[in-house]
């Protein structure tokens, strides 16, 4: 009996169109990983007795600061030379192009603004918290790179290796969207246990320090099999998302060693 060697990937990106309007997997698995984080983000709330009116404000920051945060990532880390040609295009996100380590820092940017004007609380309280559904929202958005057949590895031999037909592949590549959705949903599932199961989550910034070192830990390795997004990237000894990740991992190894030494810290609703 012979069996199939590698995956032959080819789905459609677009489940269905109506007229000019079209569903694609990428952006219903980005809306249901929002939906899944609110939902996660509202059992929190009521488990800590916090204001719900907090929730709705920060899920709105959170949207705005994660499209305009990635998009503008993609134009300046990775795409200047086009962009700054074509400013136009900097708008049409629905073109494709987003960074995660762009929505990072806009998040962080966001939340700091957040802090000060709603919650009176420090950023660290809410990182701690935003970033427990923000891991499963990254491991959706991976699942919608593998729908898009886009930022996968390089060529591999091994059983599992995808070959995305849509893009005119022939030979097997690392499914590095895989990857990276499956070390996002064990670091889901760590923090879950931090957070419900321990008293870590009085520890200002420990919670987002462990996400910080195992996002962009597993972001930086998994980039050594991965093929270069951007053309300048060839020849490079470590590519930009992994040059990007090092400031990641180890303000996160800070914010752990840090939260480590310091007091619990519990609010007073």
């Amino acid at each position: 009996m012979e069996f199939l060697t590698f995956i032959h990937w080819n789905i459609d990106p677009e489940i269905f169109s109506l007229g000019p309007l079209s569903i694609r997997w990428y952006g219903l698995l980005f809306a249901f990983g929002f939906l899944g984080g609110y939902y996660q983000g509202e059992r929190m709330f009521k488990f800590e007795k916090i204001n719900p009116e907090w929730l709705e404000s920060l899920f709105i920051y959170l949207i705005v600061a994660t499209i305009v945060g990635a998009r503008l990532g993609h134009v300046f880390f990775y795409g200047w030379d086009y962009y700054s040609q074509h400013p136009g295009e900097i708008l049409k996100v629905w073109h494709g192009g987003l960074a995660s380590h762009g929505g990072a820092i806009g998040i962080f940017i966001a939340l700091i603004w957040w802090s000060r004007k709603v919650s009176k609380r420090s950023v660290l309280w809410v990182l701690d918290r935003v970033v427990v559904p923000t891991a499963l929202v990254a491991a959706l958005i991976r699942t919608g790179n593998l729908m898009n057949s886009e930022i996968y590895g390089i060529q591999t031999d091994l059983p599992w290796g995808f070959i995305f037909e849509r893009n005119g592949e022939t030979v097997a590549k690392h499914p590095t969207q895989i990857y990276e959705a499956l070390s996002y949903l064990l670091t889901y599932a760590i923090m879950l246990y931090t957070y419900w199961k321990t008293d870590l989550r009085n520890r200002e910034g420990f919670i987002v320090g462990v996400f910080f070192v195992m996002v962009f830990l597993s972001r930086f390795l998994i980039e050594f099999i991965k093929e270069d997004q951007e053309a300048f990237e060839a020849g490079m000894a470590l590519n930009m998302g992994q040059w990007l990740s090092v400031p990641f991992v180890l303000g996160g190894l800070f914010l752990i060693i840090r939260a480590l030494k310091r007091a619990p810290v519990v609010y007073k609703n």
